[in-house]
């Protein structure tokens, strides 16, 4: 049994415990996480996995129960600890009786304001994750005996961090003002040296910043973003879907972006998906689009 995000959205919606701060923090994080898996045991005692497509930024995987096998892209993970999971890859969890996860679904973590961190060299597989927090506020998160528990202490964790460091880091400021601004203007062509040009620093820069901030270049975060908006919304409303609203030049610029986002190797269940996308693509012809 495998579900696809996006278009098994009841199973992530019920399945698991999702929170997205506010404030300073929402700047950061995305979204905090933990499986609740309990009352699917009994009718997928073989298990079960869970399929996402490639995001902006990071997670930080915390093992609450047994070990589960997580692919990134090619490759598979035995995962019996924590770790740091870059999500610029698709990736698939294969999920047993027994496994309970907890995540932080970073933008850009609040890590960058205490340690020289450069993320774009950790790109190609999960790392261990506890250069990246304190070894106390893991143990805090694993003894915490409810999710609302874990969100505090994330929350009282990295609060004060922010606070204390808001405006020290240029780098930090622009690249979330820029991911923010675009996500909501749906601005997904404006190119890297006018964004420069907006902040009055070189192009080498700008690309600096974000490969450290979020791993990847600037060009490959806007586009990762505008796919899984346009992608999210065909899939929930492809009623109310057209392409221009993402900045695409037609349906076959769109249909083309998006084939190629969803035809992953992970991906084993999407055939049902691709035939909807044909018959659109065959209506955007058949429009003059």
């Amino acid at each position: 049994m495998q579900h696809v995000e996006f278009f098994h959205k009841a199973h992530f919606e019920n399945n698991y415990h999702r929170i997205s701060p506010t404030g300073k923090l929402g700047d950061f994080i995305d979204f905090i996480w933990e499986t609740n898996f309990a009352r699917l045991w009994e009718d997928h005692p073989e298990g079960f996995s869970d399929a996402l497509f490639p995001n902006v930024g990071y997670t930080y995987l915390i093992n609450l129960g047994t070990p589960f096998v997580m692919q990134v892209g090619e490759q598979r993970f035995d995962m019996r600890t924590d770790g740091f999971l870059p999500r610029h890859q698709s990736i698939e969890c294969y999920h047993q009786p027994g496994n309970q996860l907890f995540g932080i679904k970073f933008k850009i973590s609040p890590i960058l304001f205490l340690k020289k961190v450069n993320f774009s060299e950790y790109r190609d597989q999960i790392f261990p994750l506890s250069y990246l927090v304190d070894q106390s506020v893991i143990d805090g998160i694993k003894a915490a005996a409810t999710f609302e528990e874990r969100v505090r202490i994330i929350s009282n964790y990295y609060e004060p961090i922010i606070e204390e460091h808001a405006g020290s880091l240029q780098e930090i400021h622009i690249v979330t003002e820029i991911l923010d601004r675009c996500y909501r203007e749906n601005d997904f062509k404006t190119t890297i040296e006018k964004m420069a040009e907006q902040y009055k620093i070189s192009t080498r820069t700008l690309q600096r910043y974000f490969e450290r901030a979020t791993s990847i270049s600037s060009k490959n975060a806007l586009q990762i973003m505008r796919i899984r908006k346009a992608a999210a919304h065909i899939a929930q409303s492809p009623q109310t879907f057209h392409y221009s609203v993402y900045g695409y030049y037609d349906h076959s610029h769109f249909y083309k972006h998006l084939k190629q986002f969803l035809t992953k190797s992970t991906i084993q269940s999407l055939q049902p998906h691709l035939q909807l996308l044909q018959s659109l693509h065959k209506k955007g012809r058949s429009d003059g689009m």
